[in-house]
């Protein structure tokens, strides 16, 4: 087994368990919606966000809203709404007046571009690296000493294996396993298409519960003690071993992996509406900002500046073989719709 070693986080942070965080979030959320008076005095951000980012998201509004009083002596709040990346992208197809989205995978954000021109078909080119403050990779957690033996993504197929993953009709986290699985399989010696179709059908018949959002995985796997591995981002991982106990769990780096790229991009409909077009766009410049890449790193996210980030985080990131899915299957437009729209192989594989 490759194991990361587990350290003592160096920033004596303490994650709250994962079901107070999630009542948190709901509360703040119930709260931003019914604005009360004196929220309504102050400039109020909404960022829509992906499962697992609200550890993340807690420390970067906080740091943002302190040097924005700092800079311009106004008082701002940002609020993360949290869930599933594809379900997040359909509550701002809806109409929830997000200021910016922060989502798991390129194509939510192209979703709600198509559907409700609020954001440009070309947000990608609006910010620094293609909207992409930082990247992360899917490694594997398994049981303390690992029973099963979970070594590569080979043993995510093997019968008696249970895979906790997330169901990627709704999650960008179950999207990115999936296509790390298949990539990995196209890739090998004698790899083809239809090869990485039958490897991720054989992973899929080892999942015993699809969660809607990476979190509920986490939770399925760490809480309720169901499955042998969950496939995860790298902060998900650290997040287990330092809310559950690293005697209860290891994590295992794979031979290869996949690029994980959570983007950013300014809601442009609704910031015009709202009249919070400067302080959003400074919040998403502040992402790249030295302050919030060394907090992406601190919280187990691969920055986009390495010089940034203190280099006891850096070290909790190992060098591994990443690929991109574009390389393999072409823009993200194809992508989703070839691999996990209404009719695609997702919904293929799942009806055996």
């Amino acid at each position: 087994m490759q194991a990361v070693p587990h350290r003592p986080t160096a920033h004596g942070r303490r994650f709250r368990p994962l079901w107070r965080g999630c009542a948190a979030a709901l509360v703040a959320g119930a709260a931003m919606l019914a604005g009360g008076s004196h929220a309504q005095a102050q400039t109020q951000l909404l960022n829509v966000s992906y499962d697992p980012t609200r550890e993340l998201y807690r420390e970067i509004n906080k740091a943002f809203a302190d040097e924005w009083k700092q800079k311009t002596g106004e008082t701002i709040t940002v609020r993360a709404s949290h869930g599933g990346s594809g379900a997040q992208a359909r509550t701002v197809i809806d109409g929830i007046d997000a200021d910016v989205v922060t989502l798991g995978i390129p194509s939510d954000i192209d979703a709600i571009a198509r559907a409700t021109k609020k954001i440009p078909a070309d947000w990608r080119s609006k910010l620094p690296n293609n909207g992409l403050p930082y990247t992360s990779t899917v490694v594997f957690i398994v049981r303390k000493g690992n029973p099963k033996s979970v070594k590569d993504w080979d043993d995510l197929a093997k019968p008696g294996v249970q895979v906790v993953t997330p169901n990627p009709k709704t999650s960008a986290g179950g999207r990115w396993n999936f296509l790390a699985a298949w990539g990995y399989a196209q890739q090998k010696e004698g790899g083809s298409v239809e090869k990485a179709r039958a490897f991720v059908t054989e992973i899929y018949r080892n999942v015993p519960v699809l969660d809607t959002g990476a979190r509920g995985s986490t939770v399925t796997f760490a809480q309720r003690n169901i499955g042998d591995v969950l496939p995860a981002w790298e902060n998900e991982a650290f997040l287990i071993l330092e809310e559950f106990g690293k005697d209860k769990f290891d994590i295992v780096v794979p031979s290869v992996s996949i690029l994980a790229e959570p983007p950013v991009a300014l809601v442009d409909g609704n910031v015009d509406s709202k009249g919070t077009r400067k302080a959003a766009e400074a919040y998403l410049q502040f992402l790249y900002g030295d302050k919030a890449q060394a907090i992406f790193a601190k919280h187990h996210y691969r920055p986009s500046k390495r010089e940034a980030a203190a280099k006891e985080d850096l070290a909790d990131l190992p060098e591994i073989k990443l690929f991109t899915i574009e390389s393999l299957q072409g823009n993200w437009d194809d992508i989703q719709k070839n691999n996990f729209d209404s009719g695609g192989i997702f919904d293929q594989i799942s009806k055996r």
